[in-house]
């Protein structure tokens, strides 16, 4: 059985959104407090995360970089605006997806879901790690090495990279590499592609990497791994 952490200051939300998980043979572990929610995270073993943004003391976008501190685990942010600074802001920080309150049912399972099912998929596709000339994507431990440099990847950065890694000679498109990082149907804003991509970008730049000898922007198109 796998195990979604939920943290929200609200009770009820979090009552409500453990019924809609329950029947997915989900286990959930609740919790009120950002601070606590990071204490459960480095002793017990959890498959995803669902964090609000809206908490008090530390709110969930500080509890997202945080728990990116120590681990590449799943985060989906709950937000009960559609302001696409916010999300955009999430994605920059770690997190790999985000539902906007009120939120549908259905939505909802079909997002936790996917994220459980590629999680699950990555930690048991020990052997198969991507090559391409010095670059190695690394299926177990999320990462990217480039020669003597390593980088931790989120589970969205991932799917991204495989995709990209897999087929440098091609031109992703926007929508292919929404399809490939997110697997079902979704009403996710394009663009949050982009924030991926600027987040990897960043992340690789600090690490050392040659980003720009090789994530490179099709303009007006997508992205290539060249």
């Amino acid at each position: 059985m796998q195990t979604v952490l939920l943290v929200d200051d609200e009770q009820r939300m979090l009552d409500l959104i453990e019924l809609f998980l329950i029947p997915q043979g989900i286990k959930c572990i609740k919790e009120t407090s950002g601070n606590r929610a990071i204490e459960i995270l480095k002793k017990e073993k959890v498959n995803l995360v669902l964090l609000d943004v809206m908490m008090p003391e530390l709110d969930g976008w500080e509890v997202c970089k945080r728990i990116r501190e120590f681990s590449n685990i799943p985060i989906i942010m709950l937000t009960a605006r559609a302001d696409k600074l916010d999300l955009v802001k999430g994605l920059n920080i770690g997190a790999d997806d985000y539902i906007s309150k009120p939120f549908d049912e259905r939505e909802l399972i079909a997002r936790v879901s996917a994220l459980l099912r590629r999680f699950s998929e990555v930690e048991k596709d020990t052997d198969a790690n991507i090559r391409y000339n010095e670059f190695i994507l690394d299926t177990e431990m999320y990462s990217l090495n480039y020669q003597n440099l390593t980088v931790n990847l989120t589970l969205k950065e991932f799917y991204i990279l495989k995709a990209l890694i897999s087929r440098p000679s091609k031109t992703y498109t926007r929508e292919e590499l929404l399809d490939a990082a997110w697997e079902y149907e979704t009403e996710t804003d394009i663009r949050t592609v982009d924030s991926h991509i600027r987040n990897l970008r960043d992340k690789l730049k600090k690490a050392g990497f040659p980003t720009n000898e090789f994530l490179k922007t099709a303009w007006g198109i997508g992205y290539k791994w060249n």
